[in-house]
């Protein structure tokens, strides 16, 4: 019997590796359901597909596994694009089949007509529609080509006539994934090395490229005797079992690894391509190793730029760079580190009155995790605290919205990271703000059976907004939340709830959240007040706040400043 257009489409897929696909079906899209029923992929039914596009991608991003969603013409695949320009930024392999009109209305404004090239170009590493029934082999395998071997996303664009003719007898079109060994040249790494071995004060900046580089980046730091500056994205590849680590840089960092690039004379960048300029050292000689030719120099200027996986690139490289036996550097930057950590931790403490402070509840939840935890964090605030505040253990997985920066993505990335280990505990640290926007999707997880654990920041404010209004001197406006109890609403939906508004009681909420075998929702009051602080505090920051607070007074809001005060800068 002959094969539609959709069924080949989710074969070629299917053979790809895919197993799940996400979204919500409809209209144009109901032979590529009616496929996926009869194939090995399941179906995961969301209530909104911006959720099915965090999913996807996050599911995409822990396994490195092709991961499908799918949506209906129009709306119906609009609602995907930012929760894919999250994964897409992510270099997650995923693949969007976009369901179209007929090809005949294309072109005179019928309902619900998108060109949906233009749009979803900004956020793919492939986009292109099935125009025949003899190309949709090829054009899928060459889609799932791309989302692997590129890592981004890929969208086919299919249209509805299309999707229901009988396939055309094509060559048998698979999807191809070479696994090349990229290093620099012999007189690249000579450059590299000689310059590595000039060095007095060196330091290493690890970024996401480090993945599954952890030995040859341990011996390089013995060997140079250089501290270890990480990105947010490398956490989980660069800090665990590692003596040099003095942790990260950048506006979510801290003062140790502030101090290292910024005081080094020699800095060497890994796999790393960190946005933020200002926290480059002036007048360090620099070397950036990147697997991205376009990363070279784009952040910052760099003496040598070079090509290569770090892996392969570091083994190559050891043996001409020369032991360094002077580790006074290194020595100072793991000491101011650890003095760091110390402070960090003073704030990971129930607050006056038994408040209960973010960093309090992410440390209770950092305690009792599985070894093998996965935790996925809102943008804002609580971002920082699950990079500032859980251990890396070269098991556990950490996702986060860093280089897109969206709100409401917690959620939906448990939601794809339990899908692709249903057996590890995943954690999503979710901003009230952040999980109000997109709340519909907690009964996925209990329609869908995924076992979540969701972890509600409750300071009835968009937090990290209030505090960037504060540090440019405004009076922080149109940032409260009038919040329900999300525990109660949890129990509505038919998901384990429960709400904590006292620290003395934290530790047995969080115990008994985890413990939960299904989907739990721990809601949590936690301190409006508690800053998100710099690693390095700028005069402009400062007059900012004192701006604030002179306005906050004036205003009538004395106590604010009081509470501000009080819970940041008095022990």
């Amino acid at each position: 019997m002959a094969k539609t257009v959709a069924e080949v489409v989710i074969e070629t897929l299917q053979q790809a590796g895919a197993k799940h696909c996400w979204g919500v079906p409809g209209d144009t899209l109901n032979h590529v359901t009616d496929a996926i029923r009869r194939s090995e992929i399941e179906w995961v039914h969301v209530r909104h597909e911006e959720v099915g596009g965090f999913a996807a991608g996050a599911e995409a991003f822990v396994s490195q596994r092709l991961t499908l969603c799918a949506g209906s013409c129009g709306p119906g695949s609009l609602h995907f694009v930012n929760g894919l320009f999250e994964a897409h930024r992510n270099r997650s392999p995923v693949v969007l089949i976009a369901s179209q009109i007929t090809r005949d209305e294309l072109g005179f404004d019928f309902p619900q007509e998108v060109d949906y090239k233009p749009i979803f170009d900004q956020c793919s590493v492939f986009c292109q529609e099935i125009r025949t029934a003899a190309q949709a082999r090829r054009v899928t395998a060459m889609a799932a080509q791309a989302a692997l071997t590129k890592g981004g996303v890929a969208v086919i664009i299919l249209p509805v006539d299309v999707s229901r003719e009988n396939a055309a007898d094509e060559p048998p079109f698979a999807v191809h994934l070479p696994r090349p060994q990229t290093r620099p040249s012999d007189e690249e790494l000579a450059r590299i090395a000689e310059v590595l071995n000039g060095g007095k004060k060196i330091a290493v900046y690890a970024g996401s490229g480090c993945q599954g580089a952890h030995a040859p980046l341990m011996a390089l730091a013995a060997r140079l005797k250089a501290p270890i500056a990480h990105t947010s994205r490398a956490k989980d590849f660069v800090e665990y079992d590692n003596p040099y680590n003095v942790g990260m840089t950048g506006i979510f960092g801290i003062d140790s690894g502030y101090h290292a690039v910024a005081e080094c004379d020699t800095l060497l960048l890994l796999g790393c391509d960190f946005a933020w300029r200002q926290f480059y050292p002036a007048h360090a000689r620099i070397i950036q190793i990147d697997i991205d030719p376009t990363h070279l120099g784009r952040r910052h200027p760099v003496e040598i730029g070079a090509v290569g996986d770090i892996g392969h690139t570091l083994a190559a490289l050891l043996p001409l760079l020369q032991q360094h036996d002077d580790g006074a550097f290194l020595d100072h930057c793991v000491e101011r580190h650890q003095k760091a950590v110390a402070h960090l931790n003073e704030r990971a403490t129930p607050g006056a009155d038994d408040t209960i402070r973010p960093q309090y509840l992410t440390a209770m939840i950092d305690k009792h995790a599985d070894d093998d935890a996965i935790f996925t964090a809102d943008g804002g605030s609580p971002m920082v605290w699950v990079l500032r505040h859980t251990h890396a253990n070269g098991r556990r997985r950490t996702l986060v919205s860093l280089t897109h920066g969206t709100m409401a993505n917690a959620m939906p990335q448990a939601l794809g990271a339990k899908k692709a280990f249903p057996q590890r505990q995943v954690i999503s640290l979710s901003g009230d703000g952040g999980l109000a926007m997109l709340m519909g999707d907690l009964i996925t997880a209990v329609q869908e059976n995924i076992a979540i654990k969701i972890a509600v920041y409750n300071n009835g404010s968009l937090g990290f907004v209030e505090l960037e209004q504060k540090v440019e001197g405004l009076l922080d406006a149109y940032t409260d939340l009038k919040n329900p109890d999300f525990g109660r609403v949890a129990e509505a939906i038919g998901i384990y709830g429960q709400h904590v508004e006292s620290a003395a009681a934290l530790e047995d909420a969080v115990r008994a959240w985890l413990a939960h075998p299904g989907p739990a929702l721990l809601d949590v009051k936690t301190d409006r007040f508690e800053l998100v602080m710099p690693p390095v505090i700028e005069a402009s920051q400062v007059l900012g706040t004192a701006l604030y607070s002179a306005k906050a007074v004036l205003s009538g809001r004395a106590g604010d400043v009081v509470d501000l005060i009080k819970d940041n800068f008095v022990k």
